[in-house]
Parts: structure tokens; sequence; C-alpha cells
């Protein structure tokens, strides 16, 4: 049975580029990193600004939430890691973490450590109980690191995407790669975990325009979603429904049945290129961050009992 689903635009922002986007878990807070090197924290119930910090000069390309401590943990072309704490826009810390371009910062859920994925082709983990000492430099990609993701079953193993065309698997205890998925002809700039059935996949995206889904226990491609007319820049799957999201820089955002991997929605809402995704555990919200500004849809399913608020 076909996969029929309402979608709803809740809230719109125009701004820069928006390059990286989060979701704070408990606060209706959009995180958008921008190109311009600027940070903003958008309020999508009131669709009011809550802060914005004049980051650096350079790109940011990845700034993430880090809720417990009340932090927002920074990464961009300057190879600057920056902390703020969003309560009062302190810098809490500031250091050089790589020798080339950051793009991407990658909080893990329990342990007080983020990794970070840079141009230099390295992936580093940093301590903040330890002063933000960097404990482990992971070694193994031969070309740009994109994105990092924990895997949400054993969060000691996360995934890495790489220009170099593969994803890679790792474990927090080793500097070496434990396995690598090859099979995309061009570069990767996304991956994410998904379970299904109490198995776990691996999605990937890449800039040969498709995204491929791996079994993780096999290490196998069983699925290649193609469709989008140009790189694909971040996918996700949604927390709520079997519904794997990508987005592109042919400008639009597309649904796919996480089941039969069907197309079910190609949506284009006028932003420009889209270039990041977020979103939360128990939330049917899904934001994405565009060339042209930031929107945040609401995705149900069509026969979903309506809430008070759709």
């Amino acid at each position: 049975m076909a996969l029929t689903l309402k979608i709803e635009q809740e809230f719109t922002q125009s701004s820069e580029r928006v390059k990286s986007l989060d979701l704070h878990p408990t606060q209706p807070w959009i995180l958008t990193g921008l190109y311009s090197g600027a940070v903003c924290i958008w309020n999508y119930h009131t669709q009011t600004m809550e802060k914005s910090f004049k980051v650096t000069e350079s790109p940011v390309r990845s700034a993430k939430f880090i809720a417990r401590k009340h932090w927002i943990v920074t990464g961009s072309d300057d190879k600057f890691i920056r902390v703020y704490n969003y309560e009062t826009a302190e810098l809490v810390k500031e250091f050089e973490a790589h020798s080339d371009f950051i793009r991407g910062v990658f909080v893990h859920p329990t342990l007080p450590c983020v990794l970070s994925s840079s141009d230099d082709k390295l992936i580093k983990m940093w301590d903040w109980e330890k002063g933000w000492l960097c404990t482990q430099t992971f070694e193994g990609h031969s070309h740009y690191v994109m994105q990092v993701v924990f895997n949400p079953e054993d969060t000691r193993i996360f995934a890495s995407a790489s220009l170099d065309s593969t994803a890679k698997i790792w474990n927090l205890s080793s500097p070496a790669p434990v396995a690598t998925l090859t099979g995309h002809s061009k570069g990767l700039n996304c991956v994410d975990f998904f379970l299904r059935d109490d198995k776990l996949y691996l999605l990937s995206g890449s800039d040969d325009f498709t995204v491929k889904v791996w079994e993780c226990e096999t290490k196998s491609c069983i699925q290649t979603l193609e469709g989008h007319a140009h790189n694909v820049t971040s996918c996700c799957v949604h927390p709520q429904l079997p519904v794997i999201i990508t987005t592109s820089e042919d400008k639009t955002i597309r649904l796919w049945d996480a089941t039969t991997y069907r197309l079910e929605n190609t949506l284009d809402y006028g932003l420009g290129r889209v270039w990041a995704v977020g979103c939360k555990q128990g939330s049917s919200q899904v934001a994405f961050g565009c060339d042209n500004g930031t929107t945040m849809l609401k995705v149900v399913l069509a026969d979903a009992r309506p809430t008070s608020n759709s």
C-alpha cells in the first residue's frame, strides 16, 4: 500500500545560505550555521529569532546544540571549533582543531565528547571534561570527510561519509576503520543510521545523485534510490514514520517509503539548493537549511488523526 503523507509548512525564515541546522531536544529552537560566518537560533513557535552570534568571517559549516551543557558547538572554514553558552552568549572555548576546513561537528549522545571531520581527511574526538583534549584521531579516508553519525544501537560505533566515494564504520576506541562500504561512483556527502524490523541500516548520499541503503550486518547495499538531478547533500529517516528524507543541490526535498523505497513526494519551496536536514526524536517536524533560508515541515500520515495544532 502506498504511503500517503500530509505535509504542512510550519515555519519559513529567509537568511543567508544555511549550511547546517540542528533542532534542540526540548525547546522549540532551530540552530542554523550560515555561510556568512554567523549562527542563529530561531524559535519556530513564536517565529522569531532567539539569539544570533557572529562566529567568524568564514563559513560555519556545522553548528550543534550540546543541550545538557546549554552550549552550542561550531566548526568553520577557519579550522576552529568554538563553544558558546547559548543562555549568556559567552564564548566558552575556541581552539584550532584541524589543518583544513571543518565540515562537521557531531555531539556524542551520552559521552562528554564531540567528533569533528575535516578536509584534512581526519576525524578527531574532543573531550570537554578533559579541557577539550583530542583523545583520538581517526585516519583512513583519502579525501575530505563530510559527515559523521553515531550508531543508535551502540554509540561506541559511528559511520563517516567522504569525498573518497566511501562510507566507513569506526569504533571510538580504535584509530582505524573497522569496515568500508564501496559502491558509489562519486564522493559521499552524508550518512545516517536507521532501524527497521530490528535490523540496522545505513543511508549514504552522494555526488553521483543517488542514495544507497546498506544493511549494516552484511555491509551490503540492498537498494539505490534514484531521482535527484544533482548532488545529494543530506539524508535522514523520519523519527516517527518509515520515510527516508533526502535533499539535493537540485533544490528539492524528496520523501521515500523506507519499506518499499518508492519515491512518494518531491518538494521545492523556492529556497534554492537544500543543504541540510534536521529532525528530533518524538517529533513529526523536519527542518531544512537552504541557499535562501530555513523551512520547517510537519510530516504525518494523511489518515492520522488531526492534533490540536494541525
